[in-house]
C-alpha cells in the first residue's frame, strides 16, 4: 500500500504556493531584509540620527578628506558621507550584496535542480517536495545573508565594516549609535571616534574602491564564492536528501547551524588569494586612520589600540559574514596585516603602500603577505612598473 504523500495539499503545500509568489519569484529577499532588520534593530524600532550626529560628521569630513588625500596620493572628497540607524545599514548591505547573492543562488539552484529532479523521477521523494525545496534553498542561502547582515550592523562604525569594494556612486553610510558605544566602551572622546570613523570610510573607499583594486577583488571574490559553493553540499541537495522530512525541520529549526557551517572558510586557494588582498588593504586602511589620528586626536594611542581590540574580536557579524564571501577575518588576519603593513613601512616607508593603490597584479600573494620584502621585490620588477 502506498504511503501517503505528507506535501499534497496542507500546510506545506499551502506554503508552497505562498512562497512561490513572494518577492517577484525572489522569496530570498524579503526573507533576509526581514531577519537583517529584525536582528540590527533588536527590540526597538530604527530611529533616524539625530541632525547633531549628521552636523559633527561634516564638521571633520573635510579635514580628514585633505589628510587621507595626502597620504595615498588620490584624490579624496569629503562628499556621500551619510548617518543612517542601524536597521538601514543593515537592507543597505543587503542591497550591495546581491549580485553576489543571486550569482550563488542561481549557481546552486542549477547544480541543484538535476539530482532533484533524478530523485523526483524515481520516486524518492514526492515532487512536491522538489519544489519546496527547490524554493526553500533559495530562501535559507538569502537568511544567511540577512543574519550576517543584522549582526554586522550591531557594531559596524561604517559602510566598510568588511574589506569590500563599496558600490559605486552610492554613499558611504556612518551609525552614529556604533561609534558612540564604541567611544563610550573605550573613554574615547565622542568627537575623536567621529574623526576616526570617517576617516577610515574615507580611506576605505579611496583604497578599497580605488578601479584597479576593485576590480580585482571583484574577480577574486567571484573564484571564491564559486569555489566554497563547490566545497559544501548544496543546500537544495540537503532539503531534498531522501525525500525526509525531519531532514526539512531540522534544517529550517536551526538556521544557526547552517550559517556556521557556510561560515567556515574551506581553505581553498581562491579563498586565500582574495583573504591575502583583503587582510593587506584592510590593514592599509587602517594605518591611513591610525595615522590621520595621530595627527590630530589627543588620544591617539588609545583610540588606535581600542579600535584594534575592536578588529581582534570575535564578533558573530564579521565572521558570518566574511566566511559566506570566503574571507577570513580572524584575529590572525588582523595581525598578520598589521605585520605586513609594518613590513613594508620598515623597507620602503608608506609611500611603500600607496603601490597597493595600482591593483590588478601588484596585490599581495598569500606569500607576500607574510614576507612584505619579497612583494616589493617582485613590484620593483620592470613589468610591474618598477624602476
Amino acid at each position: 500500500m502506498d504511503q501517503p504523500n505528507p506535501f499534497d495539499g496542507g500546510l506545506l503545500g499551502d506554503l508552497l504556493k505562498v512562497l512561490s509568489g513572494q518577492a517577484g519569484g525572489s522569496p530570498w529577499l524579503e526573507s533576509a531584509k526581514a531577519l537583517a532588520l529584525g536582528v540590527a534593530a533588536g527590540e526597538h524600532p530604527d530611529v533616524n540620527p539625530d541632525p547633531i550626529a549628521r552636523i559633527a560628521i561634516e564638521q571633520v569630513a573635510d579635514v580628514a578628506a585633505r589628510h587621507v588625500g595626502e597620504l595615498t596620493g588620490q584624490p579624496t572628497t569629503a562628499t556621500g558621507l551619510t548617518p543612517v540607524a542601524r536597521g538601514a545599514w543593515a537592507l543597505a548591505q543587503l542591497d550591495a550584496w546581491r549580485p553576489q547573492i543571486e550569482s550563488v543562488i542561481e549557481a546552486q539552484s542549477t547544480s541543484a535542480a538535476s539530482s532533484l529532479a533524478q530523485m523526483s523521477e524515481d520516486g524518492e521523494m514526492p515532487a512536491m517536495f522538489g519544489q519546496l525545496a527547490a524554493t526553500l534553498g533559495p530562501m535559507l542561502l538569502g537568511m544567511q545573508f540577512g543574519s550576517a547582515a543584522g549582526h554586522l550592523a550591531e557594531r559596524a562604525l561604517g559602510s566598510y565594516a568588511l574589506p569590500l569594494p563599496w558600490p559605486s556612486g552610492i554613499d558611504l553610510l556612518l551609525v552614529p549609535e556604533n561609534i558612540a558605544a564604541f567611544a563610550e566602551d573605550w573613554s574615547i572622546p565622542l568627537e575623536e571616534a567621529q574623526l576616526f570613523a570617517v576617516t577610515r570610510e574615507l580611506a576605505g573607499r579611496t583604497i578599497i574602491s580605488s578601479p584597479g583594486v576593485s576590480d580585482r577583488i571583484a574577480e577574486l571574490l567571484a573564484l571564491a564564492m564559486r569555489d566554497a559553493l563547490g566545497a559544501q553540499s548544496s543546500l537544495l541537495e540537503k532539503l531534498g536528501s531522501g525525500g525526509d522530512p525531519e531532514m526539512l525541520a531540522t534544517l529550517m529549526g536551526d538556521p544557526e547551524a547552517l550559517m556556521a557551517e557556510l561560515a567556515t572558510p574551506q581553505g581553498l586557494e581562491s579563498a586565500a588569494r582574495l583573504t591575502a588582498v583583503t587582510t593587506a588593504l584592510a590593514a592599509y586602511v587602517d594605518h591611513v586612520a591610525a595615522t590621520v589620528a595621530s595627527r590630530l586626536t589627543a588620544s591617539h594611542a588609545l583610540l588606535v589600540e581600542a579600535w584594534r581590540r575592536h578588529r581582534i574580536t570575535d564578533a558573530k557579524g564579521e565572521q558570518a559574514a566574511g566566511g559566506l564571501f570566503g574571507l577570513d577575518l580572524s584575529a590572525h588576519e588582523v595581525e598578520r596585516g598589521e605585520a605586513f603593513v609594518a613590513g613594508v613601512i620598515e623597507r620602503a616607508g608608506s609611500d611603500g603602500l600607496v603601490r597597493l593603490l595600482e591593483g590588478g597584479a601588484v596585490l599581495p600573494t598569500p606569500a607576500e603577505v607574510d614576507a612584505p620584502g619579497l612583494w616589493l621585490e617582485r613590484i620593483a620588477l620592470p613589468e610591474l612598473g618598477g624602476a
